[in-house]
C-alpha cells in the first residue's frame, strides 16, 4: 500500500520529488590565474567575481576544463589528520572538488582557508583558496557536475565565458 501511495504521489505531484540541486540555474566557474580571481557564471552572465589564491608555481594549479564531482562541508584534512571544523584545518569550511588530471575530486578543489591573508597570492599546492564566507556562498550556488575552467589569460571574464561557451 505504501508503494502504491508513493507511486500515486510521484505521478500526481512530481514536483515534490525533484532534485533541488538539479533545479538550480546552470552554473559555471572560471578561475583566472593571471589575476587570481574566480567568476561565477549563471543565466548567461557573470554573476560575481571573487578573489582567490592559486598555486605557488604556475604548473601546480592545473589548467583546463573540469567537472565538480565532490562537495563537502567542513572537510577533513587527510594529510595532517585535522578534522573538519577545527580552526587549524587549512581547507576552511567548504570543499568543491573537481576531476583535474583524472583525479577523484579529493586532490584538487576550490576551498576555504584558515589563512585569509593568503587570498590573492600565489601560495597553494595547487588548489584554489577562497575566504570562507566566499566559498560558503559559492558552495550553495554551484551544483555537482558543474564545469570549472581554469586558465591563465589577460582576457575579461565575459570574453572567457563566451570562449568556453558558458554565455552567448
Amino acid at each position: 500500500m505504501k508503494i502504491l501511495l508513493s507511486l500515486l504521489l510521484l505521478f500526481v505531484f512530481p514536483h515534490l520529488f525533484v532534485d533541488l540541486e538539479a533545479e538550480r540555474a546552470e552554473s559555471y566557474l572560471i578561475v583566472n590565474k593571471a589575476n587570481n580571481k574566480l567568476a561565477l557564471i549563471q543565466d548567461n552572465k557573470v554573476v560575481k567575481i571573487l578573489p582567490v589564491a592559486t598555486g605557488r608555481s604556475n604548473e601546480l594549479t592545473p589548467e583546463g576544463t573540469f567537472k565538480i564531482i565532490v562537495k563537502a562541508k567542513n572537510p577533513y584534512y587527510r594529510k595532517l589528520n585535522i578534522p573538519g571544523g577545527d580552526p587549524r584545518n587549512p581547507l576552511g569550511t567548504r570543499w568543491i572538488g573537481f576531476d583535474a588530471n583524472g583525479t577523484d575530486g579529493r586532490t584538487y578543489g576550490v576551498h576555504g582557508t584558515n589563512a585569509p591573508w593568503s587570498i590573492g597570492k600565489y601560495i597553494s599546492n595547487g588548489c584554489i583558496r577562497m575566504n570562507n564566507k566566499d566559498v560558503e556562498w559559492l558552495y550553495e550556488q554551484v551544483p555537482l557536475n558543474s564545469t570549472i575552467a581554469i586558465t591563465l589569460s589577460d582576457k575579461s571574464f565575459v570574453t572567457l565565458a563566451k570562449q568556453y561557451g558558458f554565455i552567448q
